[in-house]
């Protein structure tokens, strides 16, 4: 497995278990739901850097309550064509606030990144070091956009109403060095 985070190729601190047994021995673990449900009060006693995996069938709101106690939540993207992760990741930083790190995992494909990038995520969980390059390639593939998003970038639109307003604003400055 490749990890990109933040636009580059990072190594992964993190271990994924679905196995209490291992919380103990892995360092940063990132455990699925059932496990949190079950084993949370034992999990949070080990201390430690704890991350969360969510299905695509699984909504934020279950876990509302207990994000302060995340580092980072993974969501997976189990097909390309199943978007419920971009749902989401809208969900626990907009709704939820959660300001830790967001990774996408699974069919995590380059043609997506920027929408991925926009809602919210910071990391990119994919199967193959040539799958790692193509996205990192495309991390800064697209500079503007028309609709706003999490990332708080200026949109298209927004950008053109700057640029007119500069412009009315030169103009009349001109008129008004014109008029004396």
């Amino acid at each position: 497995m490749a990890l990109i985070k933040h636009g580059k190729l990072v190594d992964d601190i993190w271990h994924e278990t679905d196995d209490f047994a291992d919380v103990t021995t892995l360092g940063p673990v990132i455990v699925d739901l059932d496990t949190w449900r079950r084993h949370g009060a034992e999990i949070l006693a080990l201390g430690g850097r704890l991350g969360l995996r969510l299905k695509p069938g699984q909504t934020p709101d279950l876990i509302a309550a207990d994000l302060h106690h995340f580092d980072l939540i993974a969501l997976e993207f189990a097909k390309f064509t199943d978007g419920r992760a971009y749902s989401q990741a809208r969900l626990l930083r907009e709704r939820h606030g959660f300001t830790g790190e967001l990774r996408a995992s699974g069919d995590v494909l380059r043609d997506q990144l920027s929408f991925m990038l926009r809602c919210g995520f910071d990391s990119f969980s994919v199967a193959t070091d040539h799958q790692a390059m193509a996205i990192l390639e495309a991390v800064n593939e697209f500079a503007h956009w028309y609709q706003p998003a999490l990332d708080r970038a200026a949109t298209i639109p927004n950008l053109r109403r700057r640029a007119r307003a500069a412009s009315n604003d030169a103009a009349s400055g001109c008129a008004a060095t014109w008029a004396y």
